[in-house]
């Protein structure tokens, strides 16, 4: 095998004829020269498609012989070998079985977790989170099934969970209210699942703040940027000035933007907000209570009022 000073290096070809073709011998892996029959390279490894199937050609599987991508969350990363369906005679016994039949297609263990990580593909997609967050759930989900930590729970309860867990983890939290909107289980059960997987798992989130939630409520308000960060604004003073006591950061938020889009041009009722912060009227009615009388050190000094703080509703 050589190369001539008047072709490129990388270029395979005949020491004796250059520029005849060289013929391919797949089986034996050689390319060989058409005019001499010279071997110029041998174990050549062919990078294409094998393909060829060994089970039923009719089923409309990919006629590949490597199988599927290999799922490091599965047991034995899903390296198993399907047998096709029998033809012929020498297939079966005197009784008609099939001499050569699979084994279980697939432990119950891996059944589980499969369903366990579609139903989390499943929830995410309903609520439009991105592809890391679905990951780090089915990594939660995995680490829990493996430590047969909770058992008696439902994979469902577990699931919804260890999605909600992933939502605080990659700082994009969901309150449980929406979990629970797109998952079967109950609020109740996906918070004890909540504490029962941080315990086992020893892990930790980081504590919910009310600029968490702001940014995507008063976008799916439709609000300005103005009253966006005047109700950031009012609601980390009213936290800071420890006016609201008690409260949890989404009612917080959502009295907070309900008092910002009073002052402003864009004004949102409660029960408007209420519906898309997922929290009773009357429980934003009971912080916007405790933060009136104080409106005048929570609003930001550039704010442009439409509507003077005294002229503010009073509840």
């Amino acid at each position: 095998m050589a190369s001539t000073s008047r072709y490129d290096t990388n270029k395979v070809c005949c020491s004796s004829h250059p520029d005849a073709p060289l013929i391919e011998d797949y089986r034996a892996g050689d390319q060989i020269c058409s005019e001499c029959g010279l071997v110029v390279g041998d174990r050549v490894i062919d990078v294409g498609s094998e393909w060829r199937t060994f089970s039923n050609e009719k089923s409309g599987v990919d006629p590949s012989r490597v199988g599927g991508p290999e799922n490091p969350l599965l047991n034995g990363s899903d390296l198993t070998t399907m047998i096709g369906p029998g033809r012929g005679d020498a297939s079966f016994d005197t009784f008609g079985v099939a001499r050569y039949q699979n084994r279980k297609t697939m432990s119950s263990s891996d059944r589980a977790l499969i369903n366990a990580f579609r139903e989390i593909s499943a929830m995410a997609d309903r609520i439009n989170l991105p592809r890391t967050i679905v990951d780090r759930a089915n990594n939660l989900f995995k680490q829990v099934h493996d430590g047969r930590n909770l058992k008696g729970r439902s994979n469902d309860a577990i699931a919804s969970a260890c999605l909600y867990i992933a939502c605080r983890q990659e700082g994009v939290p969901r309150t449980f209210k929406e979990i629970c909107a797109v998952s079967k289980i109950s609020k109740r059960e996906i918070g004890r699942c909540f504490k029962l997987i941080l315990k086992a798992l020893e892990t930790s989130v980081d504590l919910i703040t009310t600029g968490d939630f702001m940014s995507r409520f008063c976008s799916n308000l439709g609000l300005p940027n103005m009253v966006q960060r005047a109700a950031t604004h009012i609601a980390r003073k009213a936290v800071e000035l420890d006016i609201v006591p008690g409260r949890s950061p989404i009612s917080v938020a959502a009295a907070a933007i309900y008092m910002a889009s009073q002052a402003s041009e864009d004004k949102r009722s409660q029960k408007e907000i209420g519906d898309i912060a997922g929290v009773a009227d009357v429980t934003i009615r009971q912080s916007y209570k405790l933060m009136y009388p104080h409106a005048v050190k929570l609003f930001p000094e550039d704010f442009k009022f439409a509507t003077p703080i005294d002229q503010l509703p009073q509840m």
